[in-house]
């Protein structure tokens, strides 16, 4: 399980980076791309974009589940179910919210409205991958101390 601890927190401190860099430069110069290109831009940013996320988003979530039912020592069991609980806050932000708006801007086309709501909800994600980043890393020191 150490091993799998070890995995899940590499996917977290990943995700943590990339959800800040997409929340103040990625999102945020979508309104520079310019309503000719914008479909076929947004259409690209979508699959290229599953690729840089969806594996470390499923290590994530498979390694929080793992912890939960294959708890190691030393780690406090409302440390775990928290963590599991940010991923999940984290999912259903990224069903409900986000993936909706970037569905809305391509079948739209660039809506300053759509991409206003995109930014905004998106600190939802942020906010969570920083609080699971930072009880990640409590969890390592926790159980390395």
């Amino acid at each position: 399980m150490v091993w799998v601890f070890l995995l899940h927190a590499a996917a977290t401190f990943y995700m943590v980076g990339l959800i800040w860099f997409v929340q103040l430069v990625h999102y945020p110069l979508f309104s520079k791309v310019g309503d000719t290109g914008f479909v076929a831009y947004q259409e690209a940013h979508m699959a290229r974009t599953s690729f840089a996320v969806g594996p470390p988003m499923i290590a994530e979530v498979a390694g929080a589940a793992l912890l939960c039912f294959a708890p190691l020592q030393g780690l406090p069991p409302w440390s775990v179910w928290l963590g599991a609980g940010l991923v999940g806050l984290i999912w259903a932000s990224t069903a409900v919210l986000q993936v909706p708006r970037h569905e809305a801007l391509v079948a739209q086309g660039f809506d300053r409205a759509q991409h206003a709501a995109l930014v905004a909800s998106n600190w939802i994600r942020t906010a969570a991958w920083t609080a699971r980043g930072g009880l990640v890393a409590w969890m390592l020191h926790t159980l390395i101390s």
